[in-house]
């Protein structure tokens, strides 16, 4: 058996910094309208600004900030410049971080396919020499040497942009726009790809203000469900109100948390505010989010002070099981099924549901903390780590890991739940050797999941996945006198020479119908047999056994 590697040490995942609301808009055509149009010009003020921050690359400071913001504020505002800026700025970061992690990925897949270019023809992989296994066939490896200098081609072109700072962002979305040369496929007309390619494009978000009447002046949503927004100054002629605003007819109610909000603009705080549209549906929304107040950390030892629910995460149901402070399994193992099939709204409404449940069922058991493994799977799809196992990539492609976690992380925080993430390592494995088959019993199936749970729960705490350790060699082989720290001399049952069962039915048959064969008698190196020393009452329930042959000796 190979080295094991260093276990990650477990910790509380922090909650979640921010909050997001979304209401429903039932606006009017006038205001689909106007609103339409608004979205549409700040839109293509993004588009260029987005340009041009492209373009400046690396060279970009504050004050290239500051003069892309000059030539938008003559364009709409100076509030709807400083959100277009703040959005390019992120969009382009989170460009950037997304060319650093395709870079990492790309050396991955080079260095994967040039290891197994070097082993000979189906030659099997050696973990202990580090060796990786070699392709099937000769066409296989033919195929893979054209895919590495396809690899390298484009390793070449990341490394230039990202050497020049230079990104390929497309607004809107690259599969919504490769959509438009496949309008058959997807079953969509071209007019319907163009509504839903400028919705996708529009520019409706601004940032909140703290102090300012409501937390927000572009955007403004009142305590009574009035909306309204600041015009750009092309548009101004379509203000309803005075200083170039206009009033919706539609009212916004946020039903979630809704107090919240309403303490929170009572009190003039930043909240910010966007407005989409779905033209599948034909329906406005608005989102309100806000950051929270950093809250402290809870400490591992506080959050496992009352036990820990172990959660198995898998591509169809969670598997869950409550832990006490010891490591013991309390009760009887839970599984929250879902379905991960269908549209992105019903992964996530099955999501949801199967949190709902976890959570309940934690409350109930009164555990106050949830342990899950930190997985990462962004490595694990490609052919090179799993072969020709096309059903368990796409398993692995579709299974939402870090979307699971950080929903879970931010349901837990309002029921005042920490969630504790461990090292995946050897959970289903050691999981099943040492608590799969002990557990099991005539009426109750345990799974390989649900004994991964226990393993997760214990690495939780702290203790070992093994049910108990092994006593000293010396103890094992009885070299240092009889283990009486098990049991003393005199109890009965401890480990040793036994007096035979009282409790048999006649005949020597046991409770269970098994008949058993009468322990013979052992006799000494004088051939003399051993004699056993026996209580009053065994003594009395030998002798009314009938046959019973016993030799006793008087105490």
């Amino acid at each position: 058996m190979g080295a094991l590697r260093e276990l990650a040490v477990s910790f509380v995942v922090p909650g979640p910094s921010g909050v997001a609301i979304r209401d429903r808009m039932r606006v009017s055509q006038t205001d689909a309208a106007v609103l339409a149009e608004v979205g549409v010009h700040l839109g293509s003020l993004a588009s260029g600004d987005l340009a041009e921050r492209s373009r400046q690359g690396l060279a970009h400071d504050v004050a290239g900030w500051a003069g892309r913001k000059r030539e938008l504020t003559a364009k709409s505002s100076a509030r709807w410049a400083g959100s277009i800026t703040k959005a390019t700025n992120d969009q382009w970061a989170l460009a950037r971080r997304g060319q650093a992690a395709y870079l990492g990925w790309l050396r991955g897949q080079i260095s994967s396919v040039e290891a197994r270019l070097a082993r000979p023809l189906g030659a099997k992989a050696d973990k202990r020499e580090g060796l990786a296994r070699g392709y099937a066939s000769r066409g296989e490896w033919h195929a893979k040497a054209r895919r590495l200098h396809t690899l390298k081609d484009r390793l070449a072109t990341v490394e230039a942009d990202w050497a020049a700072g230079r990104v390929r962002v497309v607004r809107g979305g690259k599969r919504l726009a490769n959509t438009r040369h496949h309008l058959a496929v997807a079953g969509l007309s071209e007019q319907l790809w163009r509504e839903r390619w400028q919705a996708e494009r529009m520019f409706l978000s601004a940032d909140g203000e703290s102090g300012k009447r409501f937390g927000n002046e572009t955007i403004r949503i009142t305590d009574s469900g009035q909306l309204s927004i600041k015009l750009p100054a092309p548009l101004a002629h379509l203000a309803n109100a005075p200083h170039g605003r206009y009033v919706l007819d539609a009212t916004v109610r946020f039903r979630h948390r809704g107090q919240e909000w309403r303490d929170r603009i009572a009190a003039n705080r930043a909240v910010a505010y966007r407005i989409d549209h779905d033209t599948a549906r034909g329906r406005w929304y608005a989102t309100a989010s806000w950051q929270r107040a950093a809250v402290p950390v809870l400490p591992l030892e506080a959050a496992l002070a009352r036990g820990v629910a172990g959660v198995d995460m898998n591509d169809d149901h969670l598997a869950a099981w409550r832990l006490d402070v010891h490591g013991n399994p309390v009760g009887e193992p839970q599984r929250f099924f879902y379905d991960l099939t269908g549209s992105a709204e019903h992964r996530d409404a099955q999501i949801r549901h199967a949190l709902s449940r976890l959570l309940h069922y934690t409350r109930r058991c009164g555990a106050a903390a949830i342990a899950i493994e930190d997985l990462d799977f962004t490595n694990g799809t490609s052919r090179e780590q799993h072969g020709r196992n096309k059903r368990f990539r796409r398993l692995l492609s579709r299974f939402p890991t870090a979307k699971l976690k950080a929903r879970l992380v931010s349901m837990a925080a309002e029921q005042d739940i920490a969630v504790v993430t461990v090292d995946p390592a050897y959970t289903s494995r050691w999981g099943a050797q040492h608590w799969q088959k002990p557990l099991a019993t005539p009426a109750r199936k345990i799974s390989r999941h649900d004994a991964a749970s226990i393993a997760i729960g214990r690495r939780a705490l702290g203790h070992p996945i093994r049910r108990r350790t092994a006593p000293p060699p010396q103890h094992q082989s009885d070299g240092a006198g009889h283990r009486t720290a098990q049991a003393g001399p005199d109890t009965r049952g401890r480990d040793g020479i036994r007096p035979p069962a009282t409790d048999h039915a006649p005949g020597d048959v046991s409770p269970s119908g098994k008949r058993k064969r009468r322990p013979s008698t052992p006799n000494t190196v004088r051939g003399a047999p051993v004699q056993l020393v026996f209580t009053d009452q065994e003594r009395l329930d030998a002798f009314r056994k009938p046959g019973a042959a016993l030799w006793v000796t008087r105490i």
